[in-house]
C-alpha cells in the first residue's frame, strides 16, 4: 500500500517539472515526511485543470458520504477492484496525478512486524514523479464546506517491492512521465496495472547500503 509519502522539492522545481502553475503558493510547504492518517493537503493535478497545481486532502470522500469518516479507509484504492468498490467506481473518470519524490514502506522481519526496517522508494536521482491517483468533491452539510479529496490507486507489487512490502505485497502507482497525460486522458485504468511500471530505487533509511535497483 502507500500511507507515507514525501514531497521535498520547491515549488518552481514542481512547477517546471509539470509545466503547470501552482494556483495558491500559501498551502504549498516542503513535507519531508507526509503522514496519510493525518489526511494533509498535498499538491495534485487534476484532470478539470491539467495546468494548475492544486491541494487537495488525501482520503478520498465519495460524493455520496455522509460524513468524512470514510477518508480512513480511502487513501489507497486497488485498481483491481476500482470498477466494483462503490466509493471508487464512480470517479474513475476523475483523474489526478499525486506530486511526490519518494514513499516510505516497511519490510516486516517477523509475523506480526514486531521488527521492521523502514526503507526510502523512488526514482533515480529522488527525482519528481506522480502516483496514479482519483480525486473527488465532497461537501460537508453540516457546515457547507466543500471538500476536495484523493486517494493513490496501487497496483500488485513488482520483485522489488515484494522484498520490501512482504506481507500484502502491494506497490503505489508510479507513473511513467510520458504516461501522465494518457491517465489523465482516460486511458485504461487496467492499462497501468501490474506489469505496468517504472525502474525504482530503494534504500534503507537507517543505514547507508548500495540502493536496490530493478532493472
Amino acid at each position: 500500500m502507500c500511507f507515507h509519502t514525501i514531497q521535498n522539492k520547491l515549488s518552481r522545481q514542481i512547477e517546471k517539472r509539470f509545466k503547470a502553475k501552482m494556483r495558491d503558493e500559501s498551502l504549498f510547504a516542503i513535507q519531508k515526511s507526509i503522514n496519510g492518517f493525518t489526511f494533509p493537503k498535498t499538491p495534485i493535478i487534476t484532470n478539470e485543470h491539467p495546468d494548475i497545481i492544486e491541494h487537495y486532502n488525501w482520503g478520498l470522500i465519495p460524493d455520496w458520504s455522509k460524513d468524512d469518516q470514510i477518508k480512513k479507509m480511502t487513501l489507497n484504492a486497488k485498481i483491481e477492484t476500482l470498477e466494483e468498490k462503490p466509493s471508487f467506481k464512480n470517479v474513475i473518470s476523475q483523474r489526478c496525478l499525486v506530486i511526490a519524490n519518494g514513499f516510505n514502506e516497511w519490510q516486516w522481519l517477523d509475523s506480526k512486524g514486531n521488527t521492521k526496517i523502514k526503507y526510502r522508494i523512488g526514482i533515480q536521482n529522488e527525482e519528481l514523479f506522480a502516483f496514479a491517483g482519483l480525486y473527488s468533491h465532497w461537501t460537508d452539510t453540516t457546515v457547507g464546506e466543500l471538500r476536495n479529496t484523493y486517494t493513490i490507486v496501487t497496483t500488485q507489487a513488482n520483485p522489488l517491492m515484494a522484498e520490501i512490502h512482504n506481507i500484502k505485497k502491494r506497490m503505489p502507482i508510479i507513473l511513467r512521465p510520458e504516461d501522465e497525460v494518457h491517465w489523465l486522458d482516460q486511458a485504461p485504468v487496467q492499462d497501468f496495472a501490474f506489469p505496468y511500471g517504472v525502474d525504482l530505487v530503494a534504500r534503507k533509511v537507517s543505514t547507508d547500503v548500495p540502493p536496490l535497483l530493478l532493472f
